[in-house]
């Protein structure tokens, strides 16, 4: 994978604020301020895709396991990106899994994001995205909400091949096959 493609992808995730607005109270029947709650994104343990998926599921996806390229894991700890990607055996791109303490919620509201439109994958609310930067339209990503805060799948094709797949299809199809194996 191309370094300008690894670190869009690291970046444009790791650009959002970790803020989420919480609900007030009602205080003798009158509306009271609404309260924010600060999620400190450094002490959230995410799940870890690329020591935690399994080589069944990645070859159930069409990838290759042992191609595994690791973008971003601290050893140990708490960390808000946890991002590993694989070859995808048929075609010229790789899949690529991140694991983060955002939220989809902030995704949205990213300026760096465009190409937005809702997809259900499983049980769950999916986002399907694109990174502005992305002018020749080589990655498509589709994020899904956690507990932990999001997973973000993405098709990204090599830039050296001609584009024969709409990357947004592959996306979500991979967000489907792997979904059931990431946490709640």
């Amino acid at each position: 994978m191309r370094t300008a493609d690894v670190l869009r992808t690291v970046l444009a995730g790791a650009a959002v604020i970790g803020l989420a607005a919480g609900c007030g109270s009602t205080v003798d029947g009158t509306a009271a301020t609404p309260t924010t709650t600060v999620r400190n994104l450094d002490e959230i343990e995410v799940y870890n895709p690329c020591t935690q998926l399994s080589e069944e599921a990645m070859r159930g996806t069409g990838a290759d396991p042992s191609t595994k390229r690791v973008v971003t894991d601290p050893p140990t700890g708490p960390a808000s990106w946890r991002i590993c990607s694989w070859e995808v055996t048929a075609l010229p791109y790789f899949v690529t899994v991140a694991s983060s303490s955002h939220t989809v919620d902030e995704t949205r509201a990213n300026p760096n994001e465009t190409g937005f439109r809702d997809v259900n994958i499983g049980a769950r609310p999916g986002l399907v995205h694109q990174d502005r930067a992305d002018t020749r339209g080589l990655i498509c990503r589709v994020a899904i909400p956690a507990e932990q805060g999001m997973f973000v799948i993405s098709a990204d094709w090599r830039a050296s091949k001609p584009i024969t797949q709409d990357r947004c299809e592959l996306a979500v199809k991979h967000a489907k096959d792997l979904e059931p194996h990431l946490p709640k």
